[in-house]
């Protein structure tokens, strides 16, 4: 999805419609890019995107508590901008 469709589907407030599924947070990954400042600006537009949905918090199932961003690679610009959870797969493993 879009970032405009994930808005659009929350303002008319379509999840209501998947009372069996609970939206906990969002979950993205940066270009496989060394471009710092591109990656930069992905991760900031998913923290805006997942400070704009949780003015829905107050719909049964949805309540905006995890943004997974980052990899090994990237871990420390997703952290700086507001990762709460990352994924280390290569730096605890390392490449095969």
């Amino acid at each position: 999805w879009d970032i405009e469709e994930i808005k659009d589907w929350y303002s008319i407030n379509k999840i209501q419609d998947y009372s069996n599924i609970k939206v906990i947070g969002l979950m993205g990954m940066a270009s496989n890019s060394p471009d710092e400042v591109l990656v930069r600006q992905e991760f900031s537009t998913l923290k805006s995107l997942f400070e704009f949905l949780k003015q829905y918090d107050k719909l049964p199932n949805s309540k905006m508590e995890i943004l997974s961003m980052g990899m090994s690679g990237d871990f420390k610009i997703a952290a700086e901008e507001g990762s709460t959870l990352v994924r280390m797969g290569s730096a605890v493993f390392g490449s095969r």
